[in-house]
Order: structure tokens, then C-alpha cells, then sequence
């Protein structure tokens, strides 16, 4: 963890705002000196201990909502992943010396994720500001200056905020539900694709707001005996990114059927991108897997690899045609694709990018990761080797991307 020269855990110290250090399951595991400062509290008196068991809610108060509203934020960055600033509360503190006596305190917090290297909620650091004296403070000299905001008031002003941030998050969970049923809407339900076996997988991210537009799609192409395998991953949330994904996906299928190859598909898919608003940047790939001639013809636009495994378990990753994503060529250009063989019981794992990034880590150990879990799981039959990528790769707090996945029995 440590640079050269740079010792990480003095500069913790020596942060000037209060931090604390907590477990997923709420438990202290390091403080900061400006923390223990402001809760009056010692390090004995905190590590290894339940936050709550330390700091309740003052039991002679009976709308007091401080420990409520801070565990609702840690749990949410906990299942997320996503830092949460919260409205000013406040949340009054036992005096430790006076058993009993409890201190009116209004606190500024800030609660982030700490991940692990395989994306997960390693730690949560609380970070809180105390401005009980700003909130009490006059605003001017003795005699002058304005008057001082009644301390009611202000509190009546900060349980406002706090029904604000409630109103704004059920309004982002109403919008989740919009797209996740929308993008449910537009994703095609397999077709049997003759005798061969495919399982198609799709995963929401956590957050509310993290709902994006990935694809995938399955064509067949019963004159040329090809099968066409594709999925995409537009840039951006919501309600928005659902219904960008939906032009693109149903614009690459039908590109698909009258194509030459994939990347006819897709640069036909590229040029109908520059009329659609918030279409440029997204990332897709596709196969065309002929069945007569055992290949496998490819073609990526900016988009992670294709993986195929053979029967002996060794992987190739599908990376010998990638290209930028759609629309970041000024100019329209021609598309590569490339070519590779195939024998009966290989398996082909096309997907988005949800499934094998984590922040922090190199793409390449996520498809280190994907590999190994292929290789493991070969002989077992889509479904059940789609479920168990799932289950290997996808971190345990909760996705913060989208996840599309394609598994097929060649």
C-alpha cells in the first residue's frame, strides 16, 4: 500500500478532518487523531467496537433520526459501492465524562468505499465535520452584524434536507425500475438456435442511478448458415441509456442479417450512431460463427475480447480486430475483422465489460480471472457454466455496472 517515501498511515493521522475506518458490518478498525478529537472519545474505546454501541441515538429524544440516517448511507455504500454525502445532521453525543448528559451536535458526513482488488466493499471510511459551532456562531461582532438563526430553525431547515435526499431517492429508485423493466422490454428472449445450446445472462448494477444501456443479441442466419452473436454497452444512466440501447441493439441486428460479416455490422452500426443523440463511445462486438466451416469471424468496436475455449481447456481471447468505439472517428472508416477455427465443444463467451473491470484493477486481471473460471467450469452446459461466471467473477457488494453475457455451445 505504501510508495516510496510516503508513510500512508501518518498521513492519515495528520488529516485535519475527523475519519474513521469501518467494517462493512459497521465496526471501527482505525481512527484518526481529528476523529477522536471531536467524539471525545480513546482508541480503546472505539477499535473493534459496533458504531451504535458507541454512539445511539440520545434515548430522552424521541425524533432523534442521526443513527437511523447513518446507517441507511453506510449500508447504501456498502451494497453499492458508491460514496454517499449526506444532508447536515444532527446526532447528539453522550458526554463520556458525564454519564447520561448528552451534547447537542450537528455533524457534516461524508461516507466512502474502500474496495478490495476484486472490486468488492473492503472498508467504508466515514469521514464527519463538526459545525455545531458555525451552526450557533453570531454572524458578526458583540451588538452587530446579523442576527444569530434560531437553533430550531436551522434543525427544521436540516430535517428538510434529509426528507429532500428521501424524496430524491425513491424518485431515483422509481427511475431504476422504469429502465431496468424498459431494457427487460428490449432484450430478446433466446430463440433455439437449431441444435446448438446458448444461455444469455443480464445483470443490473446496484445503484439507482446505474442502470445502463448493455445488449446482447442472438441472430440466426439460416440461409448462409451462420449464427450471429453480439452485445453492447452504451455510455451513460438510466432511462436515457436504456432507450439509446435500444436503437443500437435492434440496428445491429438487422445490420447483421443482410451483412457480409461483423464488421460491415458494425460500421454500419457506427454511421447510424452519429444520428442518434448520446450513441457515440458506445463499445460492441460481434461474432459470426459459421457452422459449415468450423470458424469464427470477429470484429470489435472498442470493446473487451470474445473469449473461446477449447475442449483441453485453453482460452484465446478474440482480440486480433479491435477497433475504436462507434462514433470516435471523425471520419467514417472500414472496420476489421479476423478469423479463427473452431472444433466441435468449444465454448464461446462473449460480454460486457461489467463482468471482468473492477476500479483500481487492470483489465487485464479481470480476464485472468474470466479465463480460469472458463477453463474451470467447460465441461458444465450453458446455463450452468453462465451461472457460475456470474457467481465466480461478480464482486459480492453489488455490481456498479451493468452485466450482459452470452454462453454457447459450439
Amino acid at each position: 500500500m505504501n510508495g516510496p517515501g510516503i508513510d500512508y498511515h501518518a498521513v492519515f493521522q495528520a488529516l485535519p478532518t475527523g475519519v474513521a475506518l469501518l467494517t462493512p458490518e459497521l465496526v471501527y478498525v482505525d481512527v484518526n487523531q481529528a476523529y477522536l478529537s471531536l467524539s471525545g472519545r480513546t482508541r480503546s474505546q472505539l477499535i473493534g467496537r459496533f458504531l451504535f454501541d458507541v454512539f445511539p441515538d440520545n434515548p430522552g429524544d424521541p425524533t432523534a433520526t442521526g443513527m437511523r440516517n447513518l446507517s441507511i448511507s453506510l449500508s447504501r455504500v456498502a451494497a453499492t459501492g458508491e460514496r454517499d454525502t449526506m444532508a447536515l445532521q444532527r446526532y447528539d453525543v453522550e458526554d463520556p465524562d458525564q454519564p447520561g448528559t448528552w451534547q447537542e451536535r450537528y455533524w457534516s458526513p461524508v461516507n466512502v468505499p474502500v474496495l478490495a482488488l476484486d472490486g468488492s466493499v473492503a472498508l467504508l471510511l466515514h469521514r464527519v465535520e463538526e459545525v455545531t459551532e458555525l451552526i450557533r456562531a453570531r454572524g458578526g461582532r458583540a451588538g452587530g452584524g446579523r442576527a444569530r438563526v434560531p437553533e430550531a430553525e436551522l434543525y427544521t431547515r436540516a430535517r428538510e434536507l434529509q426528507e429532500v435526499n428521501e424524496r430524491l431517492r425513491k424518485a431515483h429508485a422509481r427511475e431504476r425500475e422504469v429502465a431496468l423493466h424498459l431494457q427487460e422490454a428490449m432484450l430478446p428472449t433466446p430463440r433455439p438456435l437449431g441444435h446448438h445450446r446458448a444461455a444469455v445472462r443480464y445483470r443490473a448494477a446496484m445503484g439507482s442511478l446505474n442502470v445502463c444501456g448493455d445488449w446482447y443479441d442472438l441472430v440466426d442466419l439460416p440461409d448462409s448458415g451462420r449464427t450471429a452473436v453480439a452485445v453492447g454497452d452504451v455510455v451513460g444512466h438510466g432511462l436515457r441509456a436504456a432507450g439509446v440501447m435500444g436503437q443500437l441493439r435492434s440496428a445491429l441486428s438487422a445490420a447483421s442479417r443482410v451483412a457480409t460479416g461483423p464488421a460491415q455490422a458494425l460500421e454500419v452500426l457506427g454511421l447510424y450512431a452519429r444520428s442518434v443523440d448520446h450513441a457515440q463511445s458506445t463499445t460492441a462486438a460481434s461474432v459470426f460463427i459459421d457452422w459449415k466451416t468450423h470458424t469464427l469471424t470477429y470484429s470489435s468496436a472498442g470493446h473487451p475480447p470474445p473469449a473461446l475455449c477449447s475442449p483441453d481447456g485453453t482460452v484465446t481471447f478474440l482480440d486480433q480486430a479491435t477497433d475504436p468505439p462507434l462514433g470516435a472517428r471523425p471520419e467514417h472508416a472500414l472496420r476489421p475483422q479476423a478469423q479463427t477455427m473452431f472444433t466441435d465443444d468449444c465454448v464461446l463467451v462473449v460480454y460486457t465489460d461489467g463482468l471482468v473491470e473492477r476500479r483500481g484493477e487492470d483489465i487485464d486481471t479481470g480476464l485472468t480471472r474470466l479465463a480460469d473460471s472458463i477453463a474451470r467450469h467447460r465441461a458444465t452446459d450453458p446455463d450452468t457454466l453462465a451461472d457460475a461466471l456470474l457467481t465466480d467473477l461478480l464482486p459480492p457488494a453489488g455490481l456498479t455496472d451493468d452485466t450482459a453475457l452470452i454462453v454457447m455451445r459450439l
